[in-house]
């Protein structure tokens, strides 16, 4: 018996290395504690609660 696979409408491994490039140009040239700015920022645009980072 052979089996047909329906064409593929959505690739997720495709989606995770454009968003991870995205992130990695608009972190490139940032210090910790900006790096640190911007993933808070993000957490909270996305509804989510940072944990503290020890220092």
């Amino acid at each position: 018996m052979k089996t047909t696979k329906a064409p593929k409408t959505f690739d997720a491994v495709n989606m995770m290395r454009d968003i991870r490039t995205k992130i990695l140009q608009e972190t490139e040239n940032m210090s910790f504690q900006e790096l640190q700015a911007y993933i808070k920022r993000r957490l909270e645009a996305a509804g989510k609660h940072p944990t503290p980072i020890a220092s």
